[in-house]
């Protein structure tokens, strides 16, 4: 693996020696000024940074080695910087540390103490890392792969929760690319029959004429083509779960077998006369409304109360205040890794533009955006450019409030997306709302935000 690489930024040859020389546990790479830092930041990726904060043009003062220090955690946020400094500088030091610097030592050093908090940078980097790919990796909780902190997607993952073990006949109800059919095999995990199948099956993607013999199967004979008997997706689910995906496109003709299916839990292959007993639990999902669909004679009454014992609503991406900037994080991290690319960074306009955009296509336009933005990103960040989305939605209007609910409102708001895009960091998220850390602290448990 090699040295691990430690970037000094020092305008003093002879304290940059004195590091390279002291250090030489470490691959030690050197920069003088902002444009060096960057560049070797970009180049490099060192773990951990030492940081001179009285760099050139101004020597005698902190702006450009606080400028630089910015920079560098916009294209490295995971990155240790260290920052030296001397007595007079330690005001600078503690607003470097607000800015989201991870520790400071004084000069003149001493050698074995700062080899120490070296030291405690890097493991803490890689503990850090590790704790990413772990969670990138994890699968052993079925609602692992929820990304959100919205209220209204948390309480559907508490009702997935108490849903789960019952038999009870649940319908998802949410737009494209929302999530359906991962809180259905959420559901399955969850429950009594995880041992058993999950079978799958899109009432929309199959022609009229094929979908009866998917779902019930056919025997040998049963029409032109068909020279062995096969079971169908139902039976398939002995003793599991069967999805149903956009049940609302299902024709009327089918809905009246399933109904006598889910009555008597029977099934008939086509061409056969055998009945079949069938014991699965049926989870369905449309994104339409099947209730209109109901009124208008599309869907059967009696279907509906039958699949729809349990309702759960999947909230749009443009509802979950926040959660754009997070699965983006998210997705970022997944792909980098995937597509063996070093890890990848927003910029500013990149992040607001994920926070305006409305996502009509949900969780999967997210994930294809935030996929080809790796693939297609040359450098270090993902720019605006590399999203391809189209310029940030105008503000709109929100419900009528009275004052403390609007402030609460407001507030709240400000809050989530504070964290989101400060990928959970505590200290960047409380910069970035101007207010301290405990602050952030008190507002997220008034809230119950974890």
């Amino acid at each position: 693996m090699g040295k691990p690489k430690l970037l000094v930024v020092e305008d003093d040859p002879g304290l940059q020696k004195q590091l390279q020389w002291r250090f030489d546990d470490y691959e030690v790479l050197l920069a003088c000024d902002r444009e060096a830092a960057l560049a070797q930041l970009r180049r490099h990726a060192p773990a951990v940074v030492t940081l001179d904060l009285g760099l050139p043009p101004d020597p005698d003062g902190a702006s450009e080695g606080l400028a630089t220090l910015q920079q560098m955690l916009a294209i490295a946020a995971d990155t240790r910087i260290i920052i030296l400094s001397g007595n007079q500088d330690r005001v600078h030091a503690l607003k470097a540390i607000a800015l989201g610097a991870c520790d400071f030592h004084q000069k003149p050093f001493d050698a074995d103490l700062l080899a120490l908090v070296l030291a405690r940078a890097f493991y803490l980097h890689a503990m850090q890392q590790e704790n990413r790919r772990m969670l990138q990796t994890q699968q052993d909780s079925p609602l692992a792969g929820m990304i959100s902190r919205d209220a209204g997607m948390l309480k559907l993952c508490r009702s997935v929760e108490k849903v789960a073990p019952s038999m009870a006949s649940v319908m998802l109800l949410g737009e494209s690319g929302s999530g359906k059919e991962l809180v259905a095999r959420a559901l399955h995990a969850l429950g009594g029959r995880s041992a058993q199948r999950f079978v799958a099956i899109n009432c929309a993607a199959i022609p009229e004429a094929l979908l009866e013999s998917e779902l019930f199967g056919h025997e040998k004979g049963a029409f032109t083509g068909a020279v062995r008997q096969t079971p169908g997706k139902i039976e398939l689910a002995q003793g599991g779960t069967l999805f149903l995906d956009e049940i609302g496109d299902m024709p009327l003709v089918l809905q009246a077998k399933l109904l006598r299916f889910l009555q008597q839990r029977v099934i008939e292959r086509v061409g056969g006369r055998e009945e079949i007993a069938v014991d699965v639990r049926i989870v369905c999902a449309t994104h339409q409304d099947v209730k209109a669909l109901a009124a208008s004679g599309r869907f059967r009454d009696d279907l509906y109360y039958r699949l729809g014992e349990i309702v759960l609503r999947i909230p749009p991406l443009r509802e979950r205040s926040g959660d754009s900037l997070l699965l983006a994080h998210h997705f970022r991290n997944r792909y980098c890794a995937s597509e063996g690319r070093s890890q990848l960074h927003f910029s500013n306009e990149a992040l607001q533009q994920i926070e305006a955009h409305d996502w009509p296509g949900n969780v999967r336009e997210v994930e294809n955006c935030i996929r080809r933005a790796v693939i297609m990103c040359d450098g270090a960040q993902i720019d605006a450019a590399d999203l391809g989305l189209p310029g940030g939605a105008e503000a709109q209007a929100g419900p009528d409030y009275s004052l403390r609910q609007a402030r609460e409102a407001a507030e709240y708001g400000a809050m989530v997306r504070a964290l989101a895009r400060s990928d959970g960091n505590i200290a960047r998220a409380a910069a970035l709302l101007g207010i301290s850390r405990p602050t952030l602290y008190d507002l997220m448990r008034h809230h119950g935000v974890k």
